[in-house]
């Protein structure tokens, strides 16, 4: 990956958490939203955003939706946060790896135990 990409990456990253902390206020995003990581094409046109919210499904599905249902306005506000020649589309990817971390986590702990 290019410095510029990398760069690009991290303020896409910094900027979409933003924007969906402060700006969109959509009533089915009632946990707290992370982003992990945003993958970004090697030219720039396309982004995937991976999220995080610690719930049940029914949440994840019901943040997944408000997210989908907002990335016009969050595109939107990124290209005015960002100068870049296009602004990439955002394509939002549920992002269980927290979660599985501190399963694992939880499985290490009763191991060194004795618990299993």
């Amino acid at each position: 990956m290019s410095l510029r990409n990398e760069k690009v990456r991290k303020a896409l990253m910094r900027e979409i958490s933003d924007i969906i902390f402060r700006e969109i206020k959509d009533p089915r995003l009632t946990g707290v939203v992370s982003i992990t990581d945003v993958d970004v094409s090697s030219d720039n046109s396309a982004a995937r955003v991976f999220f995080s919210v610690l719930g049940d499904e029914e949440l994840k599905q019901a943040t997944k939706e408000a997210l989908d249902a907002n990335t016009p306005r969050i595109r939107h506000e990124v290209g005015k946060r960002i100068r870049l020649r296009h602004t990439p589309s955002l394509l939002f990817i549920p992002d269980d790896s927290l979660e599985r971390g501190m399963r694992i986590n939880s499985l290490l702990n009763k191991i060194s135990r004795g618990e299993l």
